[in-house]
C-alpha cells in the first residue's frame, strides 16, 4: 500500500468534506421518498450503509477511482449514499486525468437515459429527487473540474516564475562576467603598459650600474611617475566595481590620446613612428577607446617581445567608410627574451609564459566594437592591424561575428 502524504491542510479539508457528506445524508433523509411497504430493518441497513459511506469519504485520496465506482454503484440501491458519492467524483474530477474522469462521469450519468424513458411512468417525487441527483452530480463534477483547471494555472503560473527568476539568475550571472572580463581586460591593457615601462627602466639600471648618476636618477624618475600612473590607473579600473554608473564620468583614453601614449612610450628609449590619427571629425567615444587600446598593447607587446625595433602606428579612415588601425614592428636588433607564448615580435614560440591573453582581449573588444583584428609575425617582425566601423551617427554599432582571427598566432 502506497503512503499517501497528507498536510495539515488535507487533513482538515478531508474532515470538513466527511462533515458534508454526513449532514447532507442526514438532512436530506426527511426528504427522501421511501416506500412505506420497506421493512425497518432495510431502512437500519440503508442508514449503515450511508454512514460507512461518509466514513470512506476518508480514503478518497488513496483510491479517489474505485471509491467513486462502489458509491455511485451502491448508491442506486440506497438513498443515504447521494452525499460521499458526490465528494468521490469531485476528487475524481479534481485529480484524475480526463479519460479516467471521462468514464467516472460516463458511469454516473448512465442511468439518465433510462430515467428519462420512464420519467412519465414515475411518481413526481421520485422524479424530482432523481433530477436533484443529476444536478447535484453534475454539479459535483464540475466543482471537481474548475478546481483542477485552477490548480493547473497555478502550477503553471509557479512554474513561469521559477522559469523567470532562474533566467533573471543566469542574466545576472552572465552580466557578472562580462563585467569581470571587461575589468580583466582594462587591468591587462592598462597596468600592462604602466608595468612594462617600469620593467625597461628597471631592467636598465639592473644592467648598467655604472651608468652616470643623472642618467640614474632619471630613470628612477621615470620608474616613480609610471608606478604613481599604473596606482591611478589601478584606482580607475577599481571605480568600476564601486561605481558602475559612473562610468561617463570617469575619463576614459580617446583616439586623440594616442600622441600622449606614444610619446610616453618614446620616453622608455622606444623607436616609435606615429602615422596619424586624421584630421577632422572624431570617432564615437567607443570606437576612439577600442583603437587607444589596440594601439597600448600592441607597443606593450613589441617592448617586451621586441625590445630595439623600430615600431610605426598608423591610423587612417574617415566616418564614410571606418576606421584603420595597424601596429608593425621590425625584426629585433638583438636576442629576444624568452616571454610570452607564440607569436611574438619575431621572438620566442615556446609558450612558457603569457598565452595569449592580450590578443585575445584585442580581438574580443574589436569584435564588441562591430570590427575585426588580426595578428601575425610579418618579414621576421609582427603585425596587428585591426578595422573599426565609423558610423556618421552616434549610435553605437552593431556586434559583428567573429571573422579573420589571428593570423600566425597570439602573444
Amino acid at each position: 500500500m502506497r503512503r499517501i502524504h497528507r498536510t495539515r491542510r488535507d487533513r482538515v479539508a478531508d474532515v470538513a468534506l466527511f462533515l458534508l457528506a454526513a449532514c447532507f445524508a442526514a438532512v436530506s433523509s426527511q426528504t427522501i421518498p421511501v416506500p412505506e411497504d420497506l421493512d425497518p430493518v432495510w431502512r437500519d441497513v440503508d442508514q449503515v450503509v450511508g454512514g460507512l459511506g461518509c466514513a470512506a469519504v476518508l480514503l478518497r485520496r488513496r483510491w479517489p477511482v474505485p471509491l467513486a465506482v462502489a458509491l455511485l454503484l451502491a448508491g442506486t440501491l440506497t438513498h443515504y449514499l447521494t452525499g460521499p458519492a458526490m465528494v468521490a467524483v469531485f476528487t475524481v474530477a479534481a485529480t484524475r486525468p480526463w479519460r479516467v474522469t471521462a468514464w467516472v462521469v460516463a458511469l454516473a450519468f448512465t442511468p439518465l437515459p433510462v430515467f428519462l424513458w420512464r420519467v412519465a411512468e414515475l411518481p413526481e417525487e421520485r422524479v424530482g429527487s432523481a433530477l436533484t441527483y443529476f444536478a447535484l452530480i453534475a454539479g459535483a463534477i464540475g466543482w471537481g473540474l474548475f478546481r483542477r483547471s485552477r490548480q493547473q494555472l497555478i502550477a503553471s503560473l509557479r512554474e513561469r516564475a521559477e522559469l523567470a527568476e532562474a533566467d533573471a539568475e543566469l542574466r545576472a550571472e552572465w552580466a557578472r562576467r562580462e563585467t569581470r572580463e571587461e575589468i580583466a581586460r582594462e587591468m591587462h591593457d592598462v597596468l600592462g603598459h604602466r608595468l612594462s615601462m617600469l620593467s625597461v627602466h628597471a631592467g636598465a639600471l639592473e644592467f648598467n650600474p655604472d651608468a652616470p648618476r643623472p642618467e640614474i636618477a632619471r630613470a628612477a624618475g621615470v620608474i616613480r611617475e609610471s608606478a604613481h600612473l599604473a596606482l591611478r590607473d589601478l584606482r580607475e579600473v577599481i571605480g568600476v566595481l564601486r561605481a558602475e554608473s559612473e562610468e561617463g564620468e570617469r575619463p576614459q583614453p580617446e583616439l586623440t590620446d594616442l600622441a600622449r601614449l606614444v610619446a610616453e612610450a618614446r620616453a622608455t628609449g622606444g623607436r616609435i613612428e606615429l602615422t596619424g590619427p586624421p584630421d577632422g571629425p572624431v570617432p564615437p567615444p567607443l570606437v576612439g577607446r577600442t583603437a587607444y587600446r589596440i594601439v597600448q598593447e600592441a607597443l606593450t607587446n613589441a617592448r617586451k617581445h621586441a625590445p630595439g625595433a623600430a615600431v610605426a602606428v598608423e591610423v587612417s579612415g574617415d566616418p564614410a567608410g571606418r576606421l584603420a588601425v595597424e601596429v608593425r614592428n621590425a625584426q629585433p636588433p638583438g636576442p629576444v627574451p624568452v616571454s610570452g607564448a607564440g607569436g611574438s615580435a619575431g621572438g620566442s614560440t615556446d609558450g612558457s609564459t603569457g598565452g595569449g591573453q592580450g590578443l585575445i582581449g584585442l580581438a574580443e573588444r574589436a569584435r564588441l566594437a562591430g570590427g575585426e583584428l588580426t595578428a601575425g609575425p610579418v618579414d621576421g617582425g609582427f603585425r596587428v592591424r585591426a578595422w573599426l566601423p565609423w558610423p556618421t551617427t552616434d549610435l553605437a554599432p552593431t556586434v559583428r561575428p567573429r571573422s579573420g582571427g589571428q593570423e600566425g598566432g597570439t602573444r
